[in-house]
C-alpha cells in the first residue's frame, strides 16, 4: 500500500512539472503567432513553428568543454581535389602529410549548399533562415566566410583556406603546457597596429585575428553568434538595398566589417568578455609573445597562422612558432568589392601598414583641391609611371600623347617636351617611392 502510494505520488509530481513545460512552449508558441513578421525577404515566410524549432534549437548547445577536438580538416574551393591545379594540389597535400590519421574533406562550389541544407535543414540544426540566406547570396566571399563558420559549429576541427601550406601538424596547435580539454576555440593574431585605431579607414581592420585558419570544437557558442550576427547584418543590408539578398552589392570593407576578419575578432573580444566578466580588448594581445588562454578561446602568436608579414612583427616562417604558410593566391575575391582609390595617390592600403606612407597619403588627399592643374597632371603621372614600373601595365591613355611627342621630336638639350605624356615627362615620385625615401 505504501508502495502505491509512492508511485502515485511521484506520478503527480511528474505530471505537474511536464504539464507546466509543456504550458510554457504553448504559450511562447502563441507568442510567436502573435508577434513574430510573417513577411520575408527572402522568399517564402517562415513559418512560426520554424522559428520556435529556432529559438528551441539555440537553446541546446551542446557542452563543448571537457573534449577534445575532432581529427578532421576542412577546406573550400570551386572544384573538388580530383580536379585542382597543381598548385593547390600541393598545398592541400602537405595538410594530409602532416597530419596522418586526420580526414580530409574539401567543400566545392556544388557540394556546400548540400552540406549546409544537411546540417541546417530540418533533420540538422533546423535553421530554415540560414539555409534559405545561403541559397539565395551570389557574393562569393560572403558564401566562403559564412561557409566556414557554419562548417566549425556543426562539425568543428580545422579550417583553412585552399592556399594556405600546413608547416606543422595540427596536434602543435595547443601547446603542452595548456589542457585540450579546457579550449575551445584555437586562433592566432593577424594584425597587430593598434596605432592606426583613430585612422577613420584603417581603424576598424588594424585589429584583427586570422580567419584563415582556424581550429575550433563543434557547438562552440562563440561561432553561433558570429553566425547569427551575420545573419542579422544581411538581413539589415537587405532592407537598407531594397533589393533580394542575391542583388546585394558590398564593398571591400563592407565585407571585411561584416563577416571578414574584423566581424570575427569583434565577436570574439565580445565572447572572452562574457566569460570573464572583464572588459577584454585588444591590448590584451598587443606584441603577444606566448599563447594565452582567455575563457576557453586559446590565442596564438602572430606568427602561427599569420608569419612572413610585412606589419605586426608576424616573424618568419621558419620559426618554432610558425604553424602555416599563407601564399595568397586565392585571394582575389577584393578585386571584385570597390574601395576608393585617389586618381594620383591609390589607395590607401597600397601604404601596407607603414606610418610614412599613411601619413603622406591622408597629407596629400587632403591637400588635392589646393593643387594646380599642372601639380595634378604631375601626380597622377607619378603614379602611372610607377604603376607601370610594378606591374608592366601598358597606359593606353598616355599612348597618343607619346606618340605626338616622338613625332614633334624633343624641345632643348634633348629633353622631352613638358607637353609629353606624364608617365615620361615628370619626375614627380609615386607616393609609394615618397615613403621609401623618407
Amino acid at each position: 500500500m505504501t508502495i502505491n502510494s509512492t508511485m502515485h505520488t511521484n506520478t503527480s509530481r511528474r505530471f505537474r512539472k511536464n504539464f507546466r513545460r509543456i504550458a510554457l512552449v504553448c504559450i511562447a508558441y502563441c507568442l510567436l503567432v502573435l508577434f513574430y513578421p510573417q513577411a520575408s525577404l527572402f522568399g517564402p515566410s517562415f513559418k512560426a513553428t520554424d522559428v520556435l524549432n529556432r529559438v528551441l534549437s539555440q537553446q541546446s548547445h551542446l557542452k563543448v568543454s571537457n573534449t577534445t577536438f575532432p581529427k578532421k580538416i576542412w577546406q573550400t574551393w570551386n572544384v573538388g581535389p580530383l580536379f585542382f591545379d597543381e598548385r593547390e594540389l600541393n598545398r592541400s597535400r602537405t595538410w594530409v602529410s602532416e597530419n596522418p590519421g586526420f580526414l580530409y574533406e574539401v567543400l566545392t562550389d556544388d557540394n556546400g549548399l548540400q552540406y549546409v541544407e544537411t546540417r541546417y535543414g530540418p533533420d540538422g540544426l533546423n535553421r530554415p533562415d540560414i539555409v534559405e540566406i545561403y541559397r539565395e547570396l551570389s557574393l562569393v566571399i560572403i558564401k566562403a566566410d559564412l561557409l566556414r563558420y557554419l562548417v566549425m559549429y556543426a562539425d568543428g576541427g580545422v579550417y583553412s583556406d585552399i592556399d594556405v601550406e600546413a608547416l606543422k601538424p595540427v596536434n602543435k596547435f595547443v601547446p603542452a603546457r595548456f589542457d585540450e580539454r579546457d579550449v575551445d576555440l584555437v586562433i592566432g593574431v593577424e594584425i597587430d597596429e593598434p596605432s592606426f585605431a583613430n585612422h577613420p579607414t584603417l581603424g576598424p581592420k588594424c585589429r584583427t585575428f586570422c580567419q584563415w585558419t582556424f581550429m575550433s570544437k563543434p557547438r562552440a557558442p562563440v561561432l553561433l553568434k558570429l553566425i547569427d550576427n551575420i545573419i542579422n547584418w544581411l538581413e539589415t543590408t537587405v532592407k537598407a538595398q531594397r533589393v533580394p539578398i542575391s542583388n546585394i552589392t558590398l564593398s571591400f570593407d563592407e565585407v571585411i566589417l561584416g563577416t571578414g576578419p574584423s566581424a570575427f575578432t569583434r565577436v570574439i573580444l565580445d565572447e572572452m568578455s562574457s566569460q570573464t566578466g572583464e572588459h577584454i580588448t585588444w591590448n590584451y594581445f598587443h606584441l603577444l609573445s606566448e599563447p594565452k588562454r582567455v575563457g576557453n578561446i586559446l590565442v596564438l602568436t602572430v606568427d602561427a597562422f599569420a608569419a612572413g608579414q610585412d606589419h605586426s612583427n608576424s616573424g618568419f616562417h621558419n620559426s618554432t612558432a610558425a604553424m602555416v604558410k599563407h601564399h595568397f593566391h586565392a585571394s582575389t575575391w577584393d578585386s571584385k568589392h570597390s574601395r576608393y582609390s585617389h586618381p594620383a595617390y591609390g589607395m590607401l592600403e597600397e601604404c601596407g601598414w607603414n606610418s610614412t606612407c599613411v601619413k603622406l597619403w591622408d597629407d596629400h588627399v587632403a591637400g588635392w583641391d589646393k593643387l594646380t592643374d599642372d601639380q595634378r597632371r604631375d601626380a597622377i603621372g607619378a603614379k602611372a609611371r610607377a604603376d607601370n614600373k610594378r606591374f608592366g601595365w601598358h597606359l593606353p591613355e598616355f599612348e597618343e600623347e607619346e606618340n605626338e611627342a616622338a613625332e614633334n621630336g624633343a624641345t632643348g638639350k634633348g629633353e622631352p617636351d613638358k607637353s609629353s605624356s606624364p608617365a615620361e615627362g615628370s619626375d614627380t615620385p609615386s607616393l609609394q617611392e615618397k615613403a621609401a625615401q623618407a
